[in-house]
C-alpha cells in the first residue's frame, strides 16, 4: 500500500542515498526540504560499495572496510548537522554491497514513498546506465534525480 491509498497528500518515507559526493549532497538537502514540507520521514541511505580488487588481497580488504565505515561515520555526522540545522529528523542507514541493489532492497522492505539520488558524473552511465535510471526502471516508487 503506498501513500496515495491511505489518502495522504504526499510522501510518507524518503529515502535519500548519501556518499559524499557534490549530488548527492545536493540530493541530501532537497530531500531534507521535500521532508520537511511534506512532513515526512526521512531515511538517508550510504551503501558501502568496496572496490574489486580489495578481495583479491584480505588485507587491502581490511582497510578498505574500515575506510568505507569511517566514510560511513563521516556521513552520518554530516546528515545530522544538516537536518538538524532544517529543524527535521533523519535515520541513517549504512549498507554494504551493490548501491542499486541495496537501495532497491531497502526502498522495498521500508516501503519508501519516494527515492531521491545524485545524478551521476561518470560518462561511462551513459551507455549502461546510471544509478538513477536502474532505479526508475527497477521499482514503484517515483525518484527524483537532483543534478
Amino acid at each position: 500500500m503506498n501513500a496515495f491509498e491511505l489518502g495522504t497528500d504526499g510522501p510518507t518515507l524518503i529515502i535519500v542515498a548519501v556518499d559524499g559526493s557534490p549530488t548527492s549532497l545536493r540530493a541530501g538537502a532537497y530531500a531534507a526540504g521535500l521532508a520537511r514540507r511534506q512532513g515526512a520521514r526521512l531515511l538517508a541511505v550510504h551503501v558501502v560499495h568496496p572496490p574489486a580488487a580489495a578481495a583479491l588481497l584480505p588485507s587491502a580488504a581490511a582497510m578498505v572496510a574500515q575506510a568505507g565505515e569511517e566514510v560511513a561515520e563521516d556521513l552520518r555526522a554530516q546528515v545530522a548537522v544538516a537536518v538538524t540545522e532544517r529543524g527535521i529528523e533523519v535515520d541513517f542507514l549504512a549498507v554494504h554491497g551493490d548501491p542499486f541493489t541495496e537501495l532497491a532492497r531497502v526502498a522495498g522492505e521500508q516501503r519508501a514513498d519516494a527515492v531521491v539520488v545524485g545524478a551521476s558524473t561518470h560518462t561511462g552511465h551513459r551507455l549502461i546506465g546510471s544509478l538513477a535510471v536502474r532505479l526508475v526502471r527497477a521499482g514503484p516508487w517515483p525518484v527524483t534525480v537532483v543534478p
